[in-house]
């Protein structure tokens, strides 16, 4: 996570907004917990490599870490609430490999099978034009003012899970 927070960020946001984006991301155990969180990994070398990570919430909390101001983990209702994409994170030399997608159809369609029909999620900057790829529509954005006094852009965005955005034809996850 550290290492995808630290290099995906850097072309879009300045080293103090990096650090003021990591007040508002990173391990949200309650995930764990569920059971929503996926794993990617890969073998190179006879060793195992992370190459990304990411999952979907079925509780209220829309981003952030456990460290993170302002959570709810109580449980939405699937007839009401949405579901929720989370802690997404690609390992810098997997990124536009297909990593984030396959994530993304992974927690659309567990959460599409625990009964919810729509999802939503808090974007990055370096986030959004993926996002917006695959059929999200932004509800708004929230700009957070860290410790450090640098603005951090969360964009707030959401999708009818009954329509099915999956990615090109040809996009699919490379050296899997």
């Amino acid at each position: 996570m550290q290492l995808s927070i630290a290099e995906n960020m850097k072309a879009f946001l300045s080293a103090e907004e990096v650090i003021a984006a990591q007040e508002t991301m990173g391990v949200d155990n309650s995930l764990i917990e569920d059971e929503t969180y996926f794993l990617i990994e890969t073998i190179h070398d006879s060793n195992k490599i992370l190459v990304g990570c990411g999952g979907w919430g079925k509780r209220k909390t829309l981003y952030g870490g456990d460290h993170t101001a302002g959570r709810d983990d109580s449980y939405g209702d699937p007839a009401v609430d949405a579901a929720r994409i989370r802690a997404m994170y690609t390992h810098p030399a997997w990124v536009r490999c297909g990593i984030g997608s396959l994530l993304l159809d992974l927690g659309e369609a567990a959460a599409r099978e625990a009964g919810f029909r729509t999802i939503e999620l808090g974007s990055t900057l370096p986030g959004e034009p993926f996002y917006l790829a695959r059929g999200y529509k932004e509800v708004q954005r929230v700009t957070n003012v860290a410790a450090n006094g640098a603005e951090n852009v969360v964009i707030k965005m959401i999708k009818n899970l009954s329509v099915s955005t999956h990615p090109p034809k040809g996009s699919e996850p490379k050296g899997l």
